[in-house]
């Protein structure tokens, strides 16, 4: 009895040591804390204050920088990364600027505000518009950190 004891502690040790040293691959749920900045030191988002986020590492959930970047990270290794555009929202794309005529739209057009087009196929896609004249509004598709470089603090919190 005691020896099935002694291997059951060992087994269970031995156990706990593996998950803990056990670093992230494809396909495992992560739950990271992070902070992304700008290279202003702007933050634009940080989960510091509430729950971890939470996804599947390497299956194109995350953009693809930090997606990459928790790839081999370990529970409580924390990683500072520097994502260009092409990992990330890619490009400013100019030809994703739209100039439309005024009266299509349904409210009272400002500079600043967030609608959503739709495509002919039905689609949505976000948008802001960034001129308003008398006869036209001229609204960017472009996601808002298109053509910015992110920089993230990422913290494992937990791999399953």
């Amino acid at each position: 009895m005691n020896k099935l004891l002694v291997i059951s502690v060992i087994s269970i040790i031995f156990l706990s040591g593996c998950v803990s040293g056990m670093a992230v691959k494809t396909g495992d749920t992560v739950k990271v804390h992070y902070t992304g900045t700008l290279d202003d030191g702007t933050i634009f988002d940080s989960s510091e204050e509430r729950e971890p986020l939470e996804f599947e590492a390497g299956e194109g959930q995350m953009i693809q920088g930090f997606d990459n970047a928790v790839i081999g990270m370990k529970v409580g290794e924390e990683k500072e990364i520097k994502l260009q555009p092409s990992e990330a929202y890619g490009d400013y794309d100019p030809s994703l600027v739209h100039e439309i005529a005024r009266d299509r739209l349904s409210v009272e057009p400002t500079v600043g505000m967030d609608i959503v087009m739709r495509t002919p196929s039905g689609g949505q896609v976000p948008g802001k518009i960034t001129k308003v004249s008398d006869e036209t509004v001229t609204v960017d598709l472009n996601h808002p950190f298109a053509g910015k470089v992110l920089n993230f603090k990422i913290r494992i919190v937990d791999i399953s």
